[in-house]
């Protein structure tokens, strides 16, 4: 109970002056409170009502997303409604998204491989489809003692998850399994970049011959450093964190791998991604392509959602000459 409260239920035997000079409250900013009731019960009741759209939206994506993404969520929706407001009610009623979990190295360096060097230089962002990918190897734990490892190849300019696979080994035909996909995904791969950590299977012959027959150069951060593989690094720690949602281990390898394939599935067609402006990775690429030019340069921005447009430095570029310059990943879907 408040100081108002209190006012207002023992007035009528102490009277309000009194009340007020004892609990220390002025009696103008007790009638303000007494006067604006009515304004209170009504914003009691839109936000129960909001509460309600939100743990909805909350439970249909496995109560993974917070605040910015649930807002994202009801502005598709139709409902106006700020972010803070959002978070406000979202902490009085309990709703809370997933939070990070501590990592857990798995990148094993091979001291005598060829190294490349490092093309990207902590530069996530890519002009176009299809030219900049980064890959990595993460595990997922599946019961007391076992693990499934997941590679990707995630493009650059869109995020979108373009190749994986998943075993139950480190091999090195986890990875080129993963870049295959990623250049069925994308049709071609000539001339891309792919950037990943020094893991022994990444510097591995076989690796760089699979590269070099899909025409990609390779690019490779510096030894002991995620944050110069950071994009690749915080894919692995949303896709964790959102997966396990707290547990410490998946049941077993069928729950593993269909919780897996359910979550890729979704991160490219229906999951918000917070650096395209909440758009997914496919629906960015989709706007990108339809719209009627952009402008090329260094300093890339997402435009606002549904319209896809990129803030730039430099020259106008045509859409024909973008799908032609991300050779075909405009055109896979």
């Amino acid at each position: 109970m408040n100081r108002f409260q209190f006012v207002a239920d023992h007035q009528q035997r102490y009277g309000v002056k009194r009340l007020c000079q004892i609990i220390g409250l002025s009696r103008s900013s007790y009638y303000y409170w007494r006067s604006t009731a009515s304004a209170r019960a009504a914003r009691e009741a839109t936000d129960v009502a909001l509460a309600g759209r939100i743990r909805a939206v909350h439970a249909e994506h496995d109560g993974t997303y917070g605040a910015p993404r649930i807002t994202a969520e009801l502005h598709d929706a139709g409902l106006r409604v700020n972010r803070k407001r959002v978070a406000r009610v979202m902490r009085r009623f309990g709703v809370q998204g997933l939070r990070l979990r501590r990592r857990v190295r798995t990148t094993v360096p091979d001291p005598a491989a060829a190294k490349a060097p490092d093309l990207i230089g902590r530069d996530f962002t890519a002009p176009a489809v299809n030219q900049r990918y980064v890959g990595d190897i993460t595990y997922l734990p599946v019961g007391d003692r076992g693990f499934l490892y997941l590679a990707t190849v995630i493009d650059l300019h869109s995020r979108r998850l373009a190749g994986w696979a998943i075993a139950d080994h480190m091999r090195t035909d986890l990875v080129i399994d993963a870049l295959h996909a990623a250049k069925r995904t994308r049709g071609s791969l000539d001339a891309a970049i792919l950037h990943t950590d020094h893991g022994a299977q990444y510097t591995s012959r076989a690796f760089a011959a699979a590269c070099r027959a899909a025409g990609i150069r390779q690019s490779m951060s510096a030894v002991g450093s995620s944050a110069d593989n950071a994009a690749a690094e915080s894919f692995n720690a949303t896709f964790k964190r959102e997966t396990l949602q707290g547990r410490r281990a998946f049941t077993d390898e069928r729950e593993a791998r269909l919780t897996a394939f359910r979550w890729l599935h979704r991160y490219n067609t229906v999951r918000r991604h917070s650096r395209l402006r909440q758009q997914s990775p496919i629906t960015y690429e989709r706007n990108a392509c339809q719209s009627p030019g952009i402008v090329e340069g260094s300093v890339m921005r997402p435009g606002p959602p549904g319209r896809g447009s990129l803030i730039v430095r430099s020259r106008w570029v045509s859409a024909s000459r973008r799908r032609s310059a991300g050779g075909a990943g405009c055109r896979s879907r």
